[in-house]
């Protein structure tokens, strides 16, 4: 079942990196075909790439002018597998032996299937991971310890499982592709993860972590910490604020997971917010918790939001701002009184309104809420087309 698996793996000015992703994949998987995705890097990595692709009859590149971000190249390359089964993996990941077989064994059509990585301690600890210092960059890997402690440790959790869900993972590419991959609207990255595992969970798929299949995962070196570790790059952090405000249009509230990481999914709502004494500030930091918003402003301080924040998301945001709304929950608020307490409750609003229960009005802090229709939506978020 082996060969019937696809691993794609894009990467971006991680030329080291990839390397040794590629060498841990090769020495247990020599004729396994891999997608390796070149999102425009600059440090030679497509022309390494290239080397590797006139020995190796089982890579398939792809070259990316200029950087996309790997919301788009996990989609690329999935499309471009030969492949029924298909896997991603992180430029910044080693692969270790029986790594496929201890996921193969409990993949089935409907199912998704994550293995468990081993960490420098870089992040704080989870019950999904395990934290262990094998190195904490490409030129300090240990890799004999790596091995060493993977052969005892496949032996003490064999056939384990959990439920928890992150890279690196694999399915079947037609489960991948029935929902529509990944979606672009969190494009370059991040957060595309949290809303896909989602989608996986509200489309009825079962997701499962095998605690014995292992990859060492040295974090966040394909598209955050690229220069110096625990520092995030510029780009990083244009990208990441853009790709959160999505998250809230989407999902009406802010990623929440289990102890093992598994998806906690709140209730999607229609909401409108009416924001009376409104200030621009103010209509910023509220248009994305909202389905539709009413303010008070000079049409051309709306204007010139839509204007600057547009650019940053695929939603229509003239379609949401002061139109006629039909809305099934409104929350009404005076910008002159609202306060940091009020937008905490803003923050757990789906969370709130699930557990009020029932159709009418009240008042929360400084917001009056109006409960017309008690309906959810989250299930219309699972398709991207």
């Amino acid at each position: 079942m082996v060969n019937n698996v696809t691993l794609v793996i894009p990467t971006y000015n991680n030329l080291q990196h990839i390397k040794n992703a590629y060498t841990s994949i090769r020495k247990y998987y020599p004729t396994l075909e891999l997608v390796l995705l070149d999102d425009g890097s600059s440090d030679g990595t497509f022309e390494w790439l290239e080397l590797i692709e006139e020995t190796d009859e089982n890579v398939v590149l792809y070259q990316s002018e200029e950087r996309v971000g790997h919301t788009i190249l996990y989609d690329v390359g999935i499309d471009m597998a030969k492949n029924e089964i298909i896997g991603i993996i992180h430029a910044d990941m080693i692969v270790s032996e029986n790594y496929l077989e201890n996921l193969l064994k409990h993949l089935d059509k409907g199912k998704v299937v994550c293995a468990t990585r081993i960490e420098p301690p870089l992040h704080p600890p989870g019950n999904e991971k395990i934290v262990q210092n094998f190195g904490m960059d490409f030129d300090d890997l240990n890799i004999p310890e790596f091995e060493e402690f993977v052969s005892k440790a496949q032996s003490e959790y064999s056939n384990q499982t959990s439920k928890g869900m992150f890279a690196p993972w694999i399915l079947y590419k037609e489960d991948f592709q029935s929902i529509g991959g990944h979606d672009p609207l969190f494009a370059p990255f991040p957060y595309e993860d949290s809303d896909i595992f989602q989608r996986w969970i509200l489309a009825g798929f079962e997701l499962i972590q095998s605690r014995d299949s292992f990859v060492y995962h040295l974090t966040c070196r394909g598209h955050r910490w690229n220069d110096e570790i625990q520092k995030d790059d510029d780009y990083y952090k244009v990208a990441s604020n853009k790709a959160a405000r999505n998250y809230l249009r989407k999902w009406g509230i802010w990623i929440e997971n289990d102890s093992h990481q598994y998806p906690i999914i709140s209730p999607k709502y229609n909401i409108e917010f009416r924001v009376f004494n409104c200030r621009p500030e103010l209509l910023k930091l509220l248009e994305p918790w909202c389905d539709s918003i009413y303010v008070d402003l000079y049409e051309s301080m709306i204007d010139d939001y839509i204007k600057e924040e547009q650019p940053n998301t695929l939603i229509n945001l003239s379609d949401k701002i002061n139109k006629t709304f039909d809305s099934d929950i409104l929350v009404r608020m005076d910008g002159n009184t609202l306060a940091q307490d009020d937008f905490k409750l803003i923050q757990q609003l789906p969370k709130i309104i699930q557990d009020s229960g029932e159709v009418g009005k009240f008042n929360l802090g400084n917001l009056e809420l109006t409960i017309n229709v008690m309906k959810e939506y989250q299930h219309t978020l699972i398709n991207v087309t």
